[in-house]
């Protein structure tokens, strides 16, 4: 299957994009919490498919959380303590860049967390979602997969272009030799994980494009039936010439001139 180019991809992205606002306007009218999850081997797309998702959406409604690694006080915590106070209110839709799985995943993988760690963890989240299920949340759970041969092209993107060589890590390299390391994490991951309240679905990446518009579509698909038309707003004429902006104390910055 060719690559989407970016033309296609907007007029596909388009429709999808009306469909997110009418949920998220069904969510503020009911009060429903819409948590996702976006887990993946580095560069799968995972800022890509979040930014999709959220950006036709207000961001008072719409919140990314993406933790840094945790300070002393958190290590010594309940491993999903810092999680919790993230979690969406009435109304809203969180989207988790990267979420407790880092246990499972990376912390695991790159040996910074012992092996009885990831075993509660792996024990105790399937727990922790059935309560969160159990209280109305929605959840939903996405893995995004890259083959190694399209995550090494995005590693030297990231190392060639000034512009997103930030997303670059020792971390991120490191894991380069990892590869299957990481299959086989995932793959005990998701024996433990993959429940009836709280499946996992996994979502090709190695087209970028493709696989944000088939996690959007999924989303979208799996939710109630968000129907809700918008409330009627009636905007009558000015009555007068518009104003021009007035200043008194400061004037504006001089417009940007490129010549």
């Amino acid at each position: 299957m060719k690559s989407l180019k970016r033309k296609k991809f907007e007029k596909l992205y388009a429709p999808l994009e009306q469909e997110l606002v009418a949920m998220a306007r069904w969510a503020a009218k009911t009060g429903a919490r819409v948590l996702v999850l976006f887990e993946g081997r580095d560069t799968a797309g995972k800022g890509g498919a979040i930014q999709a998702v959220a950006r036709p959406l207000n961001p008072r409604q719409c919140r990314t959380v993406a933790l840094p690694k945790p300070s002393e006080r958190e290590r010594t915590q309940w491993y999903f303590q810092r999680y919790v106070e993230h979690l969406p209110a009435a109304g809203e839709i969180v989207l988790f860049d990267r979420s407790w799985y880092n246990r499972a995943g990376v912390e695991q993988v790159m040996g910074f967390a012992t092996p009885a760690q990831v075993d509660a963890f792996l024990s105790q989240a399937p727990r922790f979602e059935q309560l969160l299920v159990d209280d109305g949340i929605l959840l939903f759970k996405y893995w995004l997969t890259t083959d190694q041969a399209r995550q090494e092209e995005r590693f030297r993107e990231r190392l060639d272009d000034p512009l997103k060589r930030w997303k670059l890590s020792p971390i991120d390299l490191a894991a380069r030799e990892k590869y299957d390391a990481y299959t086989d994490a995932r793959e005990a991951m998701l024996n433990a994980t993959h429940t009836a309240h709280a499946p996992w679905t996994l979502v090709d990446f190695n087209d970028q494009r493709r696989g944000r518009l088939t996690l959007i579509r999924d989303l979208l698909d799996r939710l109630p039936d968000t129907r809700v038309d918008p409330e009627p707003l009636d905007m009558p004429p000015l009555g007068r010439e518009p104003s021009a902006e007035g200043f008194s104390v400061l004037k504006p910055l001089k417009p940007y001139d490129p010549d």
